[in-house]
């Protein structure tokens, strides 16, 4: 990734009237913590910090801590047990008050609490305790010694929050917190001034942000809603907005908008992978709501390997890339495609091979009848399929769907609006982390150069249950405690190149089990408006350089 507009100074803040987001995720709360959405983990990035952050080039760098500890400058302890953070002095929360350790040990608190159903979990792995050295100066000590110790405390999924306004809101009490959840008192450059759940939000510069010239806007207007195509045409075509994400759109329609002179279209080829997600479990609406979706009932058709791998084997990953991305894509097998250290580079899953995938379902046991389809024991083989409301996404289910027509497999497909189907409210049943289905779509990616953190959102403690809140990354309900001994050995071992070959077993044996089959290592276009200024991308949240931002003269 590399910067994409040059920044410029300005005068003061709030001088450069109002800058126009376009969000067709629209956020559900503003607390990244409850969520698993990056919708969410954006939004809330323009007002929550962590102590640090990667830049355009996957360096870490310094956003509320002082430096960056490592073992050369003393931060980092030899023997991998224990990282010491200092806070940048005087910062100051948007309501006045000082930044101390007493907020970041707090925030460790909040997310390890068992019963919170914290979203960030696995970054707090391995951690022994939290404790203050002095009010700036903090230290994580670790269970046993850790090659990679930025995870908790780094990124848009780890930011700090405060302890006096969340202190209310530990363990069970985290999902009742709705003021604190919605209206977060942060460090960033903007506060939340209205806040309204999957439809918009009001942000209006910090008046205790700590650069007292930034940022140059004196707010943001946050629009969610709608879908990709419509967001990438209020800013290439019509130019009412600034800034669209995420913009799944043909690459020859978005060729077009492009040349309407507005703005531009921004590609990065980070570690995007849209994904199939199979489900391990029974997602039964005749089983009771806090069984359903749960290791405790195995899928009755997809628990057996040969069914998975006949699905994957019907699939054309070429076609997929070809139709939905063009040149923004290529097609995987892998779901760690990137950084090429750590990519397995299979390819064995690229060709389509429809009579081998009918030949195993024949050898499971699943035999074709009178309409087309497969039954066994009496049972059809039928598979809901669902992804968000999305025109690439529509269409790839639509292929799908004909592929695993010709296997002989009946598949009903399902489209939600993406604020619902990434949404947080637990009393809403189709959301992507209950998984009420039998197959999912979406992408999901490594937001830091090294996947360590990444690979381990696949250990049997992250699977989504009704006890954590749903909150977790392994949908698909995978557990394998070869898997999970390996993603222990990986936080121990320092070596880039173990934890290289590390990590392409871990992809590997993942995909081997055909529980999630990677299709398309994607591009995440985006849009800019030509007069907006200061923009730059990030392994981080799209939003991570803010305060920087300004309007073009």
């Amino acid at each position: 990734m590399a910067s994409l507009v040059a920044t410029s100074a300005f005068a003061e803040r709030g001088t450069d009237g109002v800058v126009n987001i376009l969000s067709w995720q629209a956020p559900s709360m503003m607390n990244p913590y409850l969520s698993g959405g990056e919708k969410e983990a954006d939004a809330a990035s323009l007002v929550l910090e962590p102590l640090a952050s990667y830049d355009e080039d996957g360096e870490l760098f310094p956003r509320l801590a002082a430096i960056i500890p490592t073992i050369e400058n003393g931060g980092v302890s030899k023997d991998l047990k224990s990282i010491i953070w200092k806070l940048k002095p005087d910062l100051k929360w948007s309501d006045g008050t000082p930044v101390t350790t007493k907020d970041v040990i707090f925030t460790a608190n909040y997310c390890m609490d068992p019963k919170g159903g914290c979203a960030a979990l696995a970054r707090f792995q391995g951690v022994d305790k939290v404790e203050a050295l002095d009010p700036l100066t903090v230290k994580v000590t670790f269970k046993a010694p850790t090659a990679i110790p930025y995870t908790l405390f780094v990124s848009m999924w780890s930011p700090i929050i405060q302890a006096k306004q969340f202190a209310d809101c530990l363990g069970e009490k985290a999902s009742t917190c709705t003021e604190a959840n919605f209206n977060p008192i942060g460090t960033g450059p903007f506060v939340v001034a209205k806040f309204r759940p999957n439809d918009a939000i009001l942000f209006k510069a910090n008046p205790n942000y700590r650069d007292p010239n930034k940022p140059a806007f004196a707010g943001i207007n946050f629009k969610g809603g709608g879908d990709a195509m419509g967001a990438a045409r209020a800013v290439l075509q019509t130019g009412e907005y600034d800034y669209a994400g995420m913009l799944q759109v043909a690459p020859d329609v978005l060729g077009k908008m492009d040349k309407a002179g507005k703005g531009k279209v921004l590609l990065a080829l980070g570690t995007n992978v849209e994904t199939l997600f199979m489900n391990l479990t029974d997602p039964s609406p005749d089983l009771p709501p806090e069984e359903r979706s749960t290791a405790k009932h195995p899928h009755p058709i997809l628990g057996d390997i040969r069914v998975r791998k006949a699905l994957s084997m019907a699939l054309d990953r070429q076609r997929l890339s070809d139709i939905g991305y063009g040149s923004m894509a290529k097609p995987t097998c892998d779901w760690v495609p990137a950084p090429a250290n750590f990519a397995a580079g299979n390819t064995g899953c690229l060709k389509q091979d429809i009579p081998g995938a009918q030949k195993l379902l024949e050898e499971a046991g699943w035999k074709l009848g009178s309409d087309g389809f497969r039954e066994k024991a009496g049972k059809k083989l039928k598979l809901t399929f669902v992804t968000t409301t999305n025109a690439v996404r529509n269409q790839f289910q639509a292929i799908i769907k004909q592929w695993w027509h010709d296997i002989g497999v009946d598949v009903e497909l399902k489209s939600l609006d993406g604020s619902i189907f990434f949404g947080t409210d637990p009393s809403i049943s189709d959301t992507y982390q209950k998984f009420y289905a039998d197959v999912e779509m979406w992408t999901n990616y490594s937001d830091s150069p090294d996947p360590g953190s990444y690979v381990a959102t696949y250990t049997c403690n992250q699977i989504p249950r009704p006890d954590n809140q749903w909150q977790g990354f392994n949908v698909p309900r995978y557990c394998d405690k070869e898997y999970d001994a390996l993603v222990t050995e990986l936080g121990k071992t320092a070596d880039v190149e173990k934890r290289g070959e590390m990590v392409k077993e871990l992809n590997t044996m993942l995909t081997d089990s055909d529980t999630i089959m990677p299709l398309v290592w994607r591009s995440s276009p985006a849009a800019i408006s030509n007069t907006l200024g200061g923009y730059v991308s990030s392994w981080d949240s799209r939003f991570s350089n803010a305060q920087d931002w300004y309007r073009k003269k």
